[in-house]
Order: structure tokens, then sequence, then C-alpha cells
């Protein structure tokens, strides 16, 4: 089981290799993420580490403390941290290593060769079936007044039903979306950077999760 960090995706850059061949490049920031919760077998039923990301700002201290909440905010000040935005969980084997408290940064990803991203795919509101399933569409031609249809949807006598699950129209993107194997290029520890080979969904500024790639890691050991 791997740990789960959080950043946010910053943008896209193109980057170089030494057959002087252009790589399409992610750059996710990552600062560090701090420990706000341990959990073990004998309290919680199972080992797991609690990571909290992104202060919570405010100019006065009432602000923050109204904009964290009641129950976060306890939560934080037992772990004798401050507020957090965001909070993830990861299971792990062991936690004998970790302490409240401490800041986990992108080193973690160091002799690391590939990640999972996931985020939250940007929304595009509702689109048709040739935007959203790649539709071919109908004839174009004199006013057939099938253009961007979807075609006959119905049933004979049995079911006599339409069947839930078929590509229809409706709501696109907004969805969580993880994208596996992306190929760590660089580990900036200074700027708390991590870029990967590829596209990472979301918009700019958007949070992701990065971690160790569940599949490539299962065939290695």
């Amino acid at each position: 089981m791997a740990l789960t960090m959080m950043g946010k995706k910053r943008g896209m850059i193109q980057l170089f290799d030494e057959k002087g061949n252009a790589i399409v490049c992610t750059v996710i920031q990552a600062e560090p993420n701090v420990i706000t919760q341990i959990k073990t077998k004998e309290i919680d039923g199972y080992i797991a580490l609690q990571l909290g990301f992104e202060k919570v700002t405010g100019k006065t201290q009432h602000t923050i403390e109204a904009r964290t909440g009641k129950p976060r905010l306890g939560h934080f000040k037992k772990a004798g941290v401050k507020s957090r935005r965001f909070l993830v969980e990861s299971r792990l084997d062991s936690t004998e290593e970790y302490t409240l408290g401490q800041e986990i940064s992108v080193d973690t990803f160091n002799g690391i060769e590939f990640v999972d991203a996931t985020a939250i795919s940007k929304g595009k509101g509702y689109q048709g079936v040739m935007k959203r399933h790649n539709f071919a569409g109908g004839p174009a031609s004199h006013g057939s007044g099938h253009h961007r249809h979807a075609g006959s949807t119905g049933m004979r006598s049995t079911p006599g039903r339409g069947l839930p699950g078929g590509k229809k129209a409706g709501q696109m993107g907004n969805e969580r979306v993880t994208v596996q194997n992306l190929r760590v290029v660089k580990v900036d520890s200074e700027n708390h950077v991590i870029v990967v080979k590829g596209q990472v969904p979301g918009p700019r500024n958007g949070l992701v999760y990065i971690t160790q790639a569940k599949k490539l890691a299962k065939k290695k050991s």
C-alpha cells in the first residue's frame, strides 16, 4: 500500500529528452502535506495515515476558525497543526516511521518511476451524444433533420422500456478521474514540484491526488 499526497495542477510544459524529442508534461506543485492523524488497528480497526494540505488563510484567527468549522478545528488542535483545507487518508502496512505534525514532501517520489494521478475533470455542462460519446451523427444532407441526433432508443413490447446506462445526452465532465502510470520526469524538492509525462485531469490550480502507480508496483513485486 502506497502513500497518497495532494498537490495543485499548475499547468503544462514541454521538455526535451536526451535525443531531442519533445515531451509534453504536467507540473504539479505539492507543498509539504502534514500528518493530521495516525490510525491504528487497536483504536480504529485498521492502519492508516491522514494527511492535510493547503493552509486555511484569513485576515484574523476568527476568520480562519470560521472557515475551518468546529469539528475539524478540534481535530487539528488535537494533532497540534494549523487548519488545512483538504484531507486524504492512505492505508499503510506500518506507520511506525511517522509522527503527528510531520511534513511529507515531494521527496517521497524520489526513485519512483511511475505515479497515478486522480482529480475532478473539467465540467462541460449538458452535452449531446456527438460531443459526449463521439457519435458520428446522422446524414448531413438536404434537411434530414437528424444531423446531431442520437437515433432511436425505444424498445419493442419486450422489455417494453428503455434500458438504463445507455449512451445518451447528459452531464459531461465534473467526474473523479484517475490517469494511471504517468512517468515521473522530474522531482524539484526546492520548489515542491513534481513533473509527470502526459496530462492530468482537471483545470489549472485544481486539486490532484498523487500516489505510486498501483498496477506497475504489483507487476514488479
